[in-house]
């Protein structure tokens, strides 16, 4: 196993699936999908007949882990039909797949609304820096006191499901940080998130800085 393997632990289980609408946005940040948990599928528009070569210097260094994708004909929703059959192709031989649609088009939404209700992990988002995986595992690195922050900003964004008791708690926040964060620096995080007014304890139960006024 290498080092990033052992980093990142069970999270490169689940094999993340960048699909890149190429006919709708050209990405920044091409490097950051140079990660061994990451594959990448490049849909091309048929008129398409170049390519940056940042992109293809990028796709090329990732090797198998990467692939062309190029349309047959032209026709409206061509590209993001073609993006739907991998999603549901790739789903179907792999359960565990996550997958990241590259693209400005809101069409997809609807789309990623079905996947997540048939338990198929999908997100749409315009930036590859916004990937949720490659966020999460930037924030690793980072000081405790924006490990602190980070841990909020995710605790209070979920507005439906969040853990109300102190041992899913600890266990939501290791998964927040991919398993990578020694007890010592968990426990740096929680004790934050205590000491922030972020969370508090009710008895055994967890209760959220937004969900009443007593908790400041």
């Amino acid at each position: 196993m290498s080092r990033q393997s052992q980093v990142y632990g069970d999270y490169i289980m689940r094999n993340n699936y960048v699909l890149i609408d190429f006919e709708n946005v050209v990405p920044d940040n091409l490097e950051l999908l140079d990660q061994e948990w990451i594959k990448v599928l490049l849909f091309v528009g048929k008129n398409q007949t170049k390519l940056p070569f940042a992109l293809v210097k990028v796709v090329q260094k990732l090797g198998t882990r990467a692939q062309y994708i190029e349309m047959m004909g032209t026709g409206h929703n061509a590209l993001d039909f073609h993006i739907a059959f991998y999603i549901g192709r790739i789903s179907a031989a792999d359960k565990d797949a996550y997958f990241h649609i590259i693209s400005n088009d809101q069409g997809f939404d609807p789309l990623i609304a079905h996947l997540k209700q048939e338990h198929i992990f999908a997100d749409r988002v315009t930036k590859i820096e916004d990937i949720p995986a490659i966020i999460q595992a930037k924030v690793i690195s980072k000081s405790p006191a924006e490990r602190i922050a980070f841990a909020k900003d995710r605790l209070l964004s979920a507005k439906i499901t969040r853990p109300r008791t102190r041992k899913t708690l600890t266990s939501h926040i290791a998964s927040l940080f991919l398993k990578a964060l020694s007890e010592e620096d968990m426990s740096t995080v929680i004790e934050g998130l205590f000491k922030s007014g972020c969370v508090r304890e009710n008895g055994k139960r967890i209760e959220y800085a937004d969900e009443g006024s007593t908790l400041n």
